[in-house]
């Protein structure tokens, strides 16, 4: 599925092929040659279409004006459906979004992929992912690869439960 935007731009499938999209609002909207305030609604919809999770810095003071700082194809299925080049690490990161987003809070904090109910900070890898060298408490790693967890290494696939 395609979301056509100005006649022959084709936006959903640029998403596609550089998520986790980080948009330049600005930049994005003048070159396809509408206003930023139009652009931000379409994200938007495809948001509440369910084609994108839009993911912002802070979880207070959403509006429909404020520039999501990443968008991530809604699930891993749209990711190989429009997208030439798919990259594990974001099928990991999707995934997690995916499971996490329908009784979650989830939000894009400054140390790690994501944060949960403003409580717990995540970071989303392969199984030799490792926690920075600082400890923090709330801090742990979704690794894919592993069947067993260990300490705050806590396996990918259990995220899947909690869809």
């Amino acid at each position: 599925m395609y979301i056509i935007i100005n006649n022959n731009s084709i936006f959903l499938s640029i998403i596609s092929d550089s998520v986790p999209f980080i948009p330049n609002v600005s930049k994005l909207s003048q070159k396809i040659g509408i206003n930023r305030t139009t652009l931000l609604t379409y994200l938007n919809y495809l948001h509440e279409s369910k084609l994108t999770t839009n993911l912002y810095s802070s979880s207070t003071g959403i509006s429909l004006l404020q520039k999501p700082e990443k968008l991530y194809l809604e699930n891993t299925n749209l990711a190989y459906a429009l997208g030439s080049n798919v990259d594990i690490g974001n099928l990991r990161e999707t995934f997690f979004l995916n499971q996490l987003t329908h009784s979650h809070s989830l939000t894009l904090p400054a140390d790690s992929d994501f944060r949960i109910d403003q409580t717990w900070s995540v970071e989303v890898g392969g199984k030799n992912k490792n926690l920075p060298d600082i400890s923090l408490t709330d801090h742990y790693i979704a690794a894919d690869g592993i069947e067993i967890g260990l300490g705050k290494k806590i396996p990918l696939w259990l995220f899947g439960y909690l869809y």
